[in-house]
Protein backbone atom coordinates (compact mmCIF):
# COMPACT_ATOMS: atom_id res chain seq x y z
CA UNK A 1 0.00 0.00 0.00
CA UNK A 2 1.08 3.08 -0.69
CA UNK A 3 0.74 6.66 1.26
CA UNK A 4 -0.88 8.80 -0.96
CA UNK A 5 -0.74 12.34 -0.07
CA UNK A 6 -2.76 15.05 -1.76
CA UNK A 7 -0.79 17.88 -3.96
CA UNK A 8 -1.33 20.84 -2.73
CA UNK A 9 -3.47 23.40 -5.39
CA UNK A 10 -3.49 26.85 -4.83
CA UNK A 11 -7.00 26.82 -4.30
CA UNK A 12 -6.30 24.87 -0.84
CA UNK A 13 -3.76 27.04 0.56
CA UNK A 14 -3.71 29.81 2.32
CA UNK A 15 -2.50 31.74 -0.71
CA UNK A 16 -4.59 30.79 -2.90
CA UNK A 17 -7.68 31.87 -0.36
CA UNK A 18 -6.00 34.77 0.47
CA UNK A 19 -5.80 35.76 -3.81
CA UNK A 20 -9.32 34.27 -4.07
CA UNK A 21 -10.15 36.82 -1.18
CA UNK A 22 -8.53 39.71 -2.57
CA UNK A 23 -9.93 39.10 -6.12
CA UNK A 24 -12.99 39.04 -5.08
CA UNK A 25 -13.05 42.57 -2.96
CA UNK A 26 -11.33 44.49 -5.73
CA UNK A 27 -13.89 43.24 -8.40
CA UNK A 28 -16.65 44.22 -5.88
CA UNK A 29 -15.23 47.32 -5.42
CA UNK A 30 -14.65 47.84 -9.67
CA UNK A 31 -18.19 46.62 -9.86
CA UNK A 32 -19.62 49.77 -7.39
CA UNK A 33 -17.87 52.02 -9.12
CA UNK A 34 -19.28 51.35 -12.26
CA UNK A 35 -22.65 50.56 -10.71
CA UNK A 36 -23.04 53.74 -8.57
CA UNK A 37 -22.55 56.84 -11.31
CA UNK A 38 -24.90 54.58 -13.38
CA UNK A 39 -28.05 54.27 -10.96
CA UNK A 40 -27.51 57.93 -10.33
CA UNK A 41 -27.59 58.53 -13.80
CA UNK A 42 -31.01 56.64 -14.55
CA UNK A 43 -32.84 57.31 -10.68
CA UNK A 44 -31.58 61.06 -9.55
CA UNK A 45 -32.99 61.80 -6.30
CA UNK A 46 -34.92 65.44 -5.78
CA UNK A 47 -32.74 67.93 -3.84
CA UNK A 48 -35.07 70.02 -2.61
CA UNK A 49 -35.48 69.40 1.22
CA UNK A 50 -39.29 68.89 2.45
CA UNK A 51 -40.85 71.35 5.10
CA UNK A 52 -38.22 74.63 3.71
CA UNK A 53 -39.82 77.70 1.94
CA UNK A 54 -38.82 78.51 -1.30
CA UNK A 55 -35.53 80.30 -1.76
CA UNK A 56 -34.79 83.48 -3.17
CA UNK A 57 -32.30 85.69 -4.45
CA UNK A 58 -31.89 89.07 -4.58
CA UNK A 59 -30.50 91.51 -7.71
CA UNK A 60 -30.47 95.46 -7.97
CA UNK A 61 -32.41 96.46 -10.27
CA UNK A 62 -30.16 98.64 -11.42
CA UNK A 63 -28.01 95.75 -12.74
CA UNK A 64 -30.48 94.58 -14.81
CA UNK A 65 -30.75 97.74 -17.87
CA UNK A 66 -34.15 97.73 -19.63
CA UNK A 67 -34.01 96.16 -23.20
CA UNK A 68 -31.21 93.99 -21.55
CA UNK A 69 -30.52 90.44 -20.19
CA UNK A 70 -28.15 89.71 -16.91
CA UNK A 71 -26.67 86.30 -16.47
CA UNK A 72 -26.67 84.91 -12.90
CA UNK A 73 -26.23 81.78 -10.47
CA UNK A 74 -28.97 80.50 -8.86
CA UNK A 75 -28.67 77.78 -6.46
CA UNK A 76 -26.41 76.47 -8.77
CA UNK A 77 -27.90 76.48 -11.71
CA UNK A 78 -27.60 79.14 -14.83
CA UNK A 79 -30.42 81.73 -14.97
CA UNK A 80 -31.07 84.97 -16.90
CA UNK A 81 -33.23 88.18 -15.85
CA UNK A 82 -34.52 89.97 -18.63
CA UNK A 83 -36.33 93.47 -18.59
CA UNK A 84 -38.37 93.85 -21.32
CA UNK A 85 -39.61 97.04 -19.96
CA UNK A 86 -39.83 99.82 -16.99
CA UNK A 87 -42.52 97.31 -15.23
CA UNK A 88 -41.95 93.78 -16.36
CA UNK A 89 -38.74 91.13 -15.01
CA UNK A 90 -38.73 88.04 -16.43
CA UNK A 91 -36.33 85.25 -15.32
CA UNK A 92 -35.67 82.31 -16.97
CA UNK A 93 -33.28 79.10 -16.62
CA UNK A 94 -31.36 79.53 -20.07
CA UNK A 95 -30.98 75.71 -20.49
CA UNK A 96 -32.34 75.18 -24.00
CA UNK A 97 -34.81 72.37 -23.95
CA UNK A 98 -33.76 70.65 -26.93
CA UNK A 99 -29.79 69.47 -25.83
CA UNK A 100 -28.85 71.60 -23.07
CA UNK A 101 -26.31 73.99 -24.09
CA UNK A 102 -26.68 77.77 -22.48
CA UNK A 103 -28.81 80.23 -24.97
CA UNK A 104 -26.62 83.39 -25.64
CA UNK A 105 -28.82 86.78 -25.45
CA UNK A 106 -28.82 88.55 -29.26
CA UNK A 107 -29.68 92.19 -28.12
CA UNK A 108 -30.38 93.78 -31.46
CA UNK A 109 -32.87 91.05 -32.20
CA UNK A 110 -34.30 91.01 -28.52
CA UNK A 111 -34.36 87.02 -28.60
CA UNK A 112 -32.53 84.16 -27.10
CA UNK A 113 -30.32 81.84 -29.71
CA UNK A 114 -28.88 78.16 -29.21
CA UNK A 115 -25.51 78.27 -30.05
CA UNK A 116 -25.64 73.94 -30.47
CA UNK A 117 -28.67 74.19 -33.28
CA UNK A 118 -30.07 77.47 -33.83
CA UNK A 119 -33.18 76.77 -31.32
CA UNK A 120 -34.38 80.61 -30.70
CA UNK A 121 -36.71 81.75 -27.91
CA UNK A 122 -38.21 85.28 -27.40
CA UNK A 123 -38.16 87.28 -24.08
CA UNK A 124 -40.61 85.12 -22.35
CA UNK A 125 -38.97 81.67 -23.18
CA UNK A 126 -41.32 80.89 -26.00
CA UNK A 127 -40.01 79.09 -28.80
CA UNK A 128 -39.78 80.88 -32.10
CA UNK A 129 -37.86 78.59 -34.41
CA UNK A 130 -35.55 75.50 -34.59
CA UNK A 131 -35.33 72.09 -32.61
CA UNK A 132 -36.48 72.89 -29.14
CA UNK A 133 -39.62 71.33 -28.54
CA UNK A 134 -40.40 73.42 -25.66
CA UNK A 135 -40.08 76.99 -23.94
CA UNK A 136 -37.49 77.70 -21.72
CA UNK A 137 -38.75 76.81 -17.91
CA UNK A 138 -39.56 80.40 -16.12
CA UNK A 139 -38.51 81.67 -12.01
CA UNK A 140 -41.32 83.59 -10.40
CA UNK A 141 -39.95 86.99 -9.91
CA UNK A 142 -41.22 90.22 -8.03
CA UNK A 143 -40.13 93.48 -7.80
CA UNK A 144 -39.15 94.98 -4.14
CA UNK A 145 -37.98 98.16 -3.60
CA UNK A 146 -35.04 98.54 -5.67
CA UNK A 147 -34.36 94.93 -6.24
CA UNK A 148 -35.75 92.12 -8.48
CA UNK A 149 -36.55 88.62 -6.54
CA UNK A 150 -36.11 85.58 -7.99
CA UNK A 151 -38.03 82.81 -6.15
CA UNK A 152 -37.70 79.31 -6.23
CA UNK A 153 -40.12 77.67 -8.17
Amino acid sequence: MTNETSAATPNNTRRGFFLTLLLSFFGSVSALGFAYPLGMYLWPRERRVKGTGARSMKIPLSDVPIGEARFVRFLGKPAVVVRPNEQQTIALSPVCTHLGCVVKWKEKEKEFLCPCHGGRFDVKGAVLGGPPPSPLPIFTTSLEADYVVIKEV
